[in-house]
């Protein structure tokens, strides 16, 4: 039986991404291996944040690392394409 006292708190969101940024880091030079030059840490958090982790509930991290690790990456990158197309016409 797991120990709900033992669970780790973050305080904000910015403490939890430095808290996986390793996995992210990792998944992000994967990436760049296949061919993915321009996708960033970043991106991989807002795609998980925006499209996977809103809707679930008690997640902790090692679910967190698993949907990193195992992320959709065509999902992934019509999601940075989209990101960056938005950002270039608002300039």
């Amino acid at each position: 039986m797991e120990n709900r006292d033992n669970e780790l708190k973050f305080k904000s969101l910015e403490d939890l991404y430095t808290r996986i940024y390793p996995a992210l880091k990792s998944k992000v030079l994967e990436l760049k291996r296949g061919g993915y030059k321009y996708i960033q840490e970043v991106d991989v958090w807002d795609y998980l944040k925006t499209y996977k982790w809103v809707t679930s509930r008690d997640l902790d991290l090692g679910c967190m690392v698993n949907d990193i690790f195992n992320v959709d990456i065509m999902a992934l990158n019509e999601f940075v394409i989209d990101k960056y197309k938005k950002e270039h016409e608002e300039m």
